[in-house]
């Protein structure tokens, strides 16, 4: 990065903050902190809603994912259209006719405390751990790349982001998100017109896609049955459906978003403004993926994608006796990427030509060059993980800041890099703001001082908020990922969402259930969602599914033998 990326990188962002706090100096009360204004219009709850979903490990680590797999990972998000239709005729009515602070409120308005503790527990456990991965996973991607301190990426990115949130609260967190999103926005686009001005100039765009589909990337939907592969069209309308369901029903840090609204009908407009563009917004970011494996066939694409990796090949081949297999891995992989490149103009001039014959033969060629050449890399990642045990290559998270790096110029990577920085602050900041409203409302107004007056209340919310973006901080110091970045936050939200969303499911649906026998029944399910992710090989999809199911059998059948003990139905 150069002068004008670093003045863009920080201009940007730290205009956004000061705008935020500017914006929001005069919130002074409870409610107007926590629910914000009261009459944020369906738009900007829509944005809002879109930015905290939407991190910076989206824009970072989902078009690997396209580069790599293809448009397959699409399907998680199937099921966003039916979970938001759900919400808006089920929960956001009975949110707002009860006029809540947090989701879990209505926990105990309809079942009891203990019930409430419970659903705020997970909440704050889930999200209290990935508020510190959201922080964490952009911040190791952009040091290793750029050659930043971890730490102190870490703690910049956090301090900031905590600093504005718990001066303007809700409404700080809106009024910038609106701001973040175009950002994003405007860098992704510039990205994805950079690098269609950089394909060969006489493949177009019809070309560009049948390359893209004779490698098999522009399959979307997978209809196998199999329970145990990850991303299949049942495993997304079903499993992603509970999963959205969860996340934008039950997740304080979404609820809290489309409480903002006026009324019943801004909130639904802002929910399903994300049941209309969620798809085609991921569908993008996945396409930009795609059309960058396109680019690097007919580019040197490098060895490894990871910094680490690249400075360790660098540093070794000064040392022949240490970097001879890896420097034979790299000179294979060079060699094989130049005879699949010249299949792959074979194939266009075959195209042009109407040789059907003749193109098909010269993309088989292509197609197995490709192979050979990801089964070098896989090799060649083997040995340096035998030479190096601390290095984990993991391609995905590193394709498009690779590219970026590499191939757009001054001024366009400080835009990207700004953007990265906008998705992490918009989704940090709706977190901290959650997790400190949740705990003020949901257990120091409840367990530690009940008779609290609403100036202690929002004393104590930005108290919490600035504790949780502490722990945020450290979460993320000491974090280590396995998996992609994208993933992992789904993984996590698969373990807790499920049982989350059971809570919910049973108060609104099930009338003869009371609050001790849901209160068992989500321990025992979440107990075993604890026990079948570590024991079973299916798809992680299909845990929330799983979670809600068993909260709401066992909430049954615990009920049938506690019988008529306890009063099973309170008004809502």
């Amino acid at each position: 990065m150069n002068g004008l990326d670093i003045f863009l990188l920080i201009t940007s962002i730290a205009a956004i903050a000061f705008y935020g706090v500017w914006h929001t100096r005069s919130r002074r009360d409870l409610n107007s902190y926590v629910r914000g204004s009261d009459h944020t219009p369906w738009w900007v709850i829509g944005i809002s809603v879109m930015a905290t979903q939407a991190s910076a490990i989206t824009f970072l680590s989902t078009p690997g994912q396209g580069y790599l797999g293809g448009l397959g990972f699409l399907q998680v998000y199937f099921g966003v259209p039916i979970a938001m239709i759900v919400i808006s005729l089920f929960f956001l009515p009975i949110f707002h006719k009860l006029h809540v602070y947090t989701a879990y409120e209505y926990l105990e308005k309809r079942f009891d405390r203990k019930t409430r503790l419970f659903g705020a527990g997970l909440f704050l456990l889930q999200r209290g751990i990935g508020a510190g991965l959201t922080i964490y996973a952009p911040a190791i991607v952009l040091s290793t790349v750029f050659g930043w301190s971890l730490q102190w990426t870490i703690i910049a990115a956090g301090t900031i982001v905590m600093i504005y949130t718990v001066l303007g609260g809700t409404d700080a967190v809106t009024v910038t998100q609106k701001y973040q999103m175009g950002v994003i926005f405007i860098g992704m686009t510039a990205a994805a017109c950079i690098l269609m001005s950089k394909l060969p100039p006489d493949l177009s765009i019809v070309d560009a896609l049948g390359v893209a589909g004779g490698f098999q990337k522009l399959n979307a939907s997978n209809f196998s049955p199999s329970i145990h592969e990850r991303y299949t069209f049942w495993s997304g309308l079903l499993g992603g459906t509970f999963l959205m369901l969860s996340y934008f029903g039950a997740d304080q840090s979404q609820v809290q978003r489309y409480l903002s609204g006026d009324s019943v009908r801004e909130s639904r407009l802002g929910l399903l403004f994300n049941a209309i563009c969620k798809i085609p917004m991921q569908f993008c970011i996945l396409m930009l993926g795609v059309m960058i494996f396109v680019f690097y066939q007919f580019n040197q694409p490098p060895l490894f994608f990871d910094a680490a990796s690249n400075q360790y090949l660098e540093s070794r081949k000064g040392d022949p006796t240490h970097a001879q297999n890896l420097l034979k891995y790299e000179t294979q992989f060079k060699e094989t990427h130049a005879q699949g490149k010249q299949h792959l103009e074979n194939w266009l001039k075959a195209r042009r030509e109407k040789n059907e014959q003749a193109a098909t033969a010269e993309f088989v060629g292509a197609a197995m060059a490709q192979q050979e050449g990801e089964k070098i890399r896989k090799a060649a990642a083997q040995e340096l993980s035998t030479q190096n045990t601390e290095i984990k290559t993991n391609s995905a998270d590193y394709v498009f800041i690779t590219f970026i790096l590499r191939e757009l110029p001054h001024g366009a990577i400080g835009l990207l890099v700004a953007a990265f920085f906008a998705a992490a602050l918009a989704s940090k900041a709706a977190e901290l703001n959650a997790l400190g409203t949740c705990t003020t409302i949901d257990f120091y107004r409840v367990l530690i001082k009940r008779q609290a007056t609403d100036e202690e209340c929002l004393v104590a919310t930005k108290c919490f908020t600035a504790l949780w973006g502490a722990a945020a901080i450290a979460i993320a110091l000491f974090a280590q990922l396995s998996e992609n970045l994208i993933q992992a936050v789904n993984i996590l939200g698969s373990i807790f969402y499920g049982v989350l969303l059971g809570l919910f499911v049973v108060g609104f649906f099930i009338r003869r259930v009371g609050g001790t026998a849901l209160f068992w029944a989500a321990l025992v399910a979440q107990l075993l969602v604890f026990v079948l992710y570590y024991k079973l090989t299916i798809s992680y999809l299909w845990y929330p599914l799983i979670g809600c199911a068993a909260c709401v059998v066992f909430s049954l059948v615990i009920q049938i033998f506690l019988g008529d003990k306890e009063n099973k139905v309170k008004p809502a």
